[in-house]
């Protein structure tokens, strides 16, 4: 068989952003005119550490932008087919759980207030949630859904509750199940 080329990375929903970018650098100002949060892929330290985690996936639920759609803009910037595919969206946005209560929120990050402003709002998250007890909630307050910050927190055991307040302010809650 033919040995597939950096080039030939088909664009599906599970490609993470590292490795569409070094594949086709031409998709990064596509994708920074899709959806404002994007403009941080243009800083180096982002590029190493959140762009190997986000996928296709997350950037739709970040941008707001259907999946479906997404895809479909993206391969045809790069001249693949339109797959007939039909992805669904990932839903974020759930009831309120059992476990949140606001007297169980231990800690409060919110991205704008954050001194590094280069430094995503998931790194901080990750740090300091090393110091809030079992049982305590962080919550997280950000201007775009953090998917990609909400995934790696429950593959870390975390429960998560995440709410659009309007106005461009979302609330992700963390419920520390395990140290």
């Amino acid at each position: 068989g033919k040995i597939m080329s950096q080039k030939d990375i088909e664009i599906t929903p599970s490609v993470t952003v590292h490795v569409l970018l070094e594949a086709y650098p031409e998709l990064e100002d596509v994708l920074i005119g899709i959806a404002e949060p994007f403009k941080k892929l243009k800083n180096p330290i982002l590029r190493k550490t959140v762009a190997k985690i986000a996928t296709i996936k997350h950037i739709s639920s970040v941008g707001g932008v259907p999946l479906n759609e997404l895809i479909a803009k993206l391969r045809e910037v790069v001249g693949q087919s339109v797959s007939t595919e039909s992805y669904e969206d990932s839903e974020y946005y759930g009831e309120q759980p059992d476990w949140f209560s606001p007297d169980r929120i231990a800690l409060s990050i919110e991205e704008d207030k954050l001194e590094d402003k280069d430094k995503m709002a998931l790194v901080t998250l990750l740090g300091e949630a090393k110091h809030v007890a079992m049982g305590e909630i962080i919550e997280l307050v950000t201007t775009f859904l953090p998917a990609p910050g909400i995934d790696v927190m429950k593959s870390k055991g975390y429960s998560e509750w995440t709410r659009n307040e309007g106005d461009d302010v979302i609330k992700s809650y963390f419920l520390k199940n395990t140290d």
